[in-house]
């Protein structure tokens, strides 16, 4: 099983224990329009009601958690060149910036 949205899960699991919209509303004591809107993306469940959906089918929601490839930040590279300068030239870089900040808030107030 590969389903990855509440609907998919909802859907999957539903057929599998056999069961029509309107028997699985019955055993969780919702409405069949409640199972219908998920089952077609139209509402997206709590995960305590995805849970509460799904045991009620006969199953158990659960998966592996893992983490996010996670990558540098393109804004470190920034770091060693900054570093390489002398005090004098990092406060010219920051005056520069300052600068351009200025004026990127001024043109952006001009077009309101």
């Amino acid at each position: 099983m590969t389903q990855t949205t509440a609907s998919g899960l909802l859907v999957f699991a539903r057929r599998s224990a056999g069961l029509t919209q309107r028997a699985l509303a019955r055993r969780a004591r919702t409405s069949q329009s409640v199972i219908a809107r998920i089952e077609s993306g139209a509402a997206s469940p709590s995960w305590k009601t995805l849970q509460r959906l799904l045991n009620r089918a006969g199953f158990d929601l659960q998966g592996p958690l893992s983490p996010r490839p996670g990558g540098r930040s393109h804004l470190l590279d920034d770091v060693p060149p900054v570093l390489g300068l002398t005090p004098e030239q990092r406060l010219l870089e920051l005056h520069h910036a300052a600068r351009f900040l200025a004026d990127a808030v001024r043109v952006d107030a001009g077009s309101v």
